[in-house]
């Protein structure tokens, strides 16, 4: 008989690390707080701002490039697995005039000599995903502030992590969510700010960007989002369309997300065009993908207001990040840009009354920095719009002027743990699932982001 219950317990201690198998550690407990709160972190300003950039591939050249115009920012080292695309970037620096930077090649465990050096006060994370965390904790480790690409990280456990690391470092750790500096996300938040939409109520947001051609092509490395969408589903790229609504609504400072509940169709488009263009025999037609065509969640938060984000990237739609928020006295919708105001909400804006809508609360931001960036002949700057360039002028500017960023570790995690959650609420026929408070209560007295100027 003990021997039969021993096994009974294996066997049932196996089952739930099986059903649990990449969605992170739920049993660990996160209540207790290992250090300082980070809300409102002001670290010393520094003098320069030198940078160790680690990921050269896809998005990394042109942050690096752009770095270049920023005053007061130095690259001091670049970082890559492979040694032609770190060299690149690093003769990208030498032709703008600054010194050409070291560069770090030939393992995935190059970035580690980067983060070392004792010049380096931020770490630049632009690589795949399962990089995000080990390479932004071992930076925090070695003194360093780090910004990092979209997601910050892929389970609840590895947001703790980021969370309690930042927390006992006392340094910034900032997800670069480059669509809270788009001209109409901004553009939002000065109508919000300025109490043109009321009380706000709800928003809609997402990532609808067909993809299919990208992700068959070869240049990610080692097709790290095809291998996700083959193990996961929900919505594993939350944060674009989540993070402008969530400043908007003053989420971990004055609100927070409570519960999630979400939903994914069945996978359709993506194996529809890799037999329309490889054939019925390529392989990638017939692997059981788990993400969907599309997700759909709806975030209730403390307050009670709510939140839907969509998510898909194999139909064959126009991209949208949605970015639609509403309030008691008035609606902005982009894609395109509509804005309905309070008496007459039944109906959008004429053009010409939203053109002068625009001119009169164009975000700071925008003024000054966009302007500079339209300006310059270097292409870099005008990437996604110009928001990367803006986003990038604005964190320098913090990090040499000692003041708070706009968005901290909290946020960063919070958006990100949509990865996670999701996917559990998928996995349970849509169930309801509870968001953390990465802020461990510090959300009640922390004040929504204003209208931040350079």
């Amino acid at each position: 008989m003990t021997k039969r219950r021993d096994f009974l317990k294996a066997v049932s201690v196996a089952g739930v690390a099986a059903a649990t198998q990449g969605m992170g550690c739920r049993t660990v407990d996160h209540t207790a707080r290992g250090g300082q709160s980070v809300m409102g972190l002001r670290a010393p300003a520094l003098n320069e701002v030198r940078v160790g950039f680690i990921g050269v591939g896809h998005r990394g050249p042109s942050a690096v490039k752009r770095l270049c115009h920023i005053p007061k920012v130095k690259v001091v080292g670049v970082c890559d697995v492979y040694e032609d695309r770190a060299a690149k970037s690093a003769a990208d620096v030498a032709a703008a005039g600054p010194p050409k930077p070291d560069i770090y090649f030939g393992s995935e465990e190059a970035y580690k000599k980067l983060c070392e050096r004792p010049d380096v006060n931020l770490v630049y994370v632009c690589t795949p995903w399962q990089f995000h965390v080990p390479m932004a904790l071992y930076a925090m480790q070695c003194g360093k502030h780090v910004c990092c690409e979209v997601p910050i990280a892929m389970t609840v456990e590895d947001c703790w992590r980021l969370v309690d690391t930042a927390e006992k470092t006392r340094l910034h750790c900032m997800m670069l969510e480059n669509c809270c500096y788009g001209e109409d996300e901004l553009f939002a938040l000065m109508l919000a700010r300025n109490g043109l939409l009321g009380e706000l109520v709800h928003g809609d947001c997402g990532y609808i960007h067909e993809l299919r051609a990208g992700l068959t092509d070869g240049t990610y490395y080692k097709n790290y989002p095809l291998e996700f969408f083959k193990a996961h589903t929900g919505n594993s790229y939350p944060t674009h369309g989540l993070g402008p609504i969530a400043q908007n609504m003053g989420i971990n400072r004055g609100d927070r997300f409570e519960r999630l509940v979400s939903l994914s169709s069945g996978e359709f488009g993506f194996t529809a065009y890799v037999k329309e263009k490889f054939g019925e025999a390529d392989p990638r037609a017939h692997f059981p993908y788990k993400t969907g065509d599309m997700s759909t969640t709806v975030v209730r938060t403390a307050k009670g207001r709510t939140i839907m984000v969509q998510y898909g990237r194999y139909s064959p739609r126009p991209y949208s990040r949605i970015n639609l928020i509403t309030g008691t006295k008035g609606t902005l919708c982009s894609y395109p840009l509509r804005v309905a105001l309070s008496p007459k909400w039944h109906e959008w804006l004429d053009e010409k009354a939203l053109a002068e809508l625009k001119e009169k609360y164009t975000h700071p931001l925008w003024r000054k920095i966009g302007e500079m960036g339209k300006k310059s002949s270097d292409v870099s700057l005008h990437a996604h719009g110009g928001m990367d360039y803006i986003m990038e002028y604005r964190l320098c500017h913090c990090l040499l002027n000692g003041l708070p960023l706009d968005q901290d570790v909290y946020d960063g995690v919070t958006w990100s743990s949509l990865v996670e959650l999701t996917e559990r609420s998928v996995l349970n026929d849509g169930s309801s699932v509870e968001v953390p408070d990465f802020t461990r209560g510090a959300w009640r007295a922390a004040q929504p982001l204003g209208i931040v100027e350079v």
